[in-house]
């Protein structure tokens, strides 16, 4: 018989980082105790600890699981196959129908997180950073591909309009937890987006 020490673990890391992500997105950072994150996960403290470290440990896997999950879905909305126009449509969309009504009101884990934490972690700072790096490289590839099919506006530059368009999704999620309908959000994603077709 194995020992405890050998014994591997018996629970899904992966759900554990889920559930934990759900409880700092709802909580933010701060407001999440040790036993908050004990509930959702189902661990003990021992193996808690044992699996992630500490509360920080287990919020940054946190981070990142959120993260490389909006990246995942940026890369399927923003697919090279389709039309660039199209995959921003679709990448606008999704955010509009994430900011909108009831499904706004929770808002965005990396913005609460940039507002709660960023320039006094420097852990987050990186993420935060690589994130929104990672989705305007996203957009201005995009737009490049529009530039090069000659779709996209006389005078409008991939990366200018890729931060333009990153800042407005960012914004919506902000916007979002008022739960503005989802008519007015996309009346303003279709308006912003238009000003970069020719």
């Amino acid at each position: 018989m194995q020992s405890a020490r050998g014994r591997p673990r018996s629970f899904d890391t992966d759900a554990a980082v889920e559930r934990a992500m759900h409880v700092f997105w709802s909580r933010g950072y701060h407001a999440t105790a040790l036993p908050d994150l004990l509930r959702a996960t189902k661990l003990s403290r021992g193996s808690l600890y044992a699996a992630f470290g500490d509360k920080h440990s287990l919020f940054l896997r946190a981070l990142d699981r959120y993260i490389a999950d909006a990246l995942t879905r940026m890369d399927i909305e923003l697919d090279p196959r389709k039309d660039p126009f199209d995959g921003l449509r679709a990448y606008l969309a999704g955010y509009v129908d994430r900011t909108s009504g009831a499904n706004g009101r929770r808002g965005c884990l990396l913005v609460a997180t940039a507002m709660e934490l960023a320039g006094r972690d420097a852990e987050v700072d990186r993420r935060i950073g690589g994130f929104f790096k990672a989705m305007e490289g996203r957009v201005a590839a995009a737009l490049t591909r529009a530039k090069a099919a000659g779709q996209l506006a006389d005078g409008a530059e991939p990366s200018s309009a890729a931060r333009i368009l990153v800042c407005f999704v960012e914004g919506l999620r902000v916007v979002g937890k008022t739960a503005p309908t989802r008519m007015t959000s996309q009346a303003t994603a279709d308006a912003l987006l238009g000003r970069f077709i020719k």
